[in-house]
């Protein structure tokens, strides 16, 4: 048995607020949305994740999460040239000893969004 996919699911108090952030500042995709339901599916080339008001099926006290979302880009200096000016800036971009190039924004709801690139043996 393998896993095909991951997922995840954000929960955010403000559907369309959360909408506008991912497909305005960031160029993501609606592909589905029911504002009965409080959810909705984005995508941008091969990421996709889904959105979700806080249900009665998951106990709820706020929105919160402990990690981070890492995408990985072709094109970390271009994303940030794009996003610095406008987002609500976690850390610049920088290169890391680790061998990434990457900078950190938060989204609307507050959840960490890490973007990064290897650096390239001749940099």
């Amino acid at each position: 048995m393998k896993l095909t996919d991951l997922r995840p699911m954000l929960w955010t108090e403000d559907l369309n607020g959360t909408i506008g952030f991912y497909t305005g500042t960031l160029g993501f995709k609606v592909d589905e949305v029911n504002h009965d339901w409080g959810w909705a599916s984005l995508s941008r080339d091969s990421t996709s994740f889904m959105l979700a008001r806080p249900n009665i099926h998951t106990p709820y006290d706020k929105i919160g999460f402990t990690g981070s979302f890492y995408f990985n880009t072709d094109d970390v200096d271009g994303l940030w040239a794009k996003l610095n000016a406008t987002a609500n800036i976690c850390y610049p971009i920088e290169n890391f000893a680790y061998g990434m190039r990457e900078f950190a924004i938060y989204d609307n709801n507050g959840y960490l969004l890490q973007f990064g690139q290897e650096i390239a043996e001749d940099r």
